[in-house]
């Protein structure tokens, strides 16, 4: 098991990041893993929402969010074959914005566990660039 955790602070208001990163459709805009999103959940971001990721190297995992409270906190799980990965984003306000904290845990299971490893080492800096693009596109 691999754990992160990446703080920024960010010149956006929470709801607008919050708004902006709850929705699964919006992921291929900031995640730069990803080639698009699929079979997602209608209606706006809920708790148990699912969809699918369509990474650019053809990993497909299924994702859910499991926890939604509005401009606070995020938590989503992602599963691929023997890998569980979770990723909570807290959202708090300050004065010139937003103090966004990404905690991410990377599970594998039986043969998968070195590619959880591997892929946990890059983690946290993968994760602070996604959420740096996330805020380009989320105009102040």
């Amino acid at each position: 098991m691999t754990e992160f955790s990446v703080t920024l602070e960010l010149p956006q208001p929470p709801s607008a990041l919050f708004r902006f990163l709850a929705d699964p459709r919006n992921r291929p805009l900031w995640q730069t893993s990803l080639r698009a999103v699929a079979d997602v959940d209608e209606g706006e971001p809920h708790r148990g929402m699912q969809w699918r990721d369509v990474t650019k190297v053809g990993i497909k995992p299924w994702m859910e969010i499991t926890d939604l409270t509005p401009y606070r906190l995020l938590s989503e799980t992602g599963t691929w074959r023997g890998v569980d990965g979770l990723l909570t984003l807290r959202f708090l306000k300050i004065r010139h914005g937003t103090r966004l904290t990404a905690e991410g845990r990377l599970i594998g299971h039986g043969p998968f566990a070195l590619a959880a490893a591997v892929s946990g080492r890059w983690a946290p800096e993968t994760v602070r660039k996604d959420l740096l693009r996330a805020a380009e596109v989320v105009a102040p």
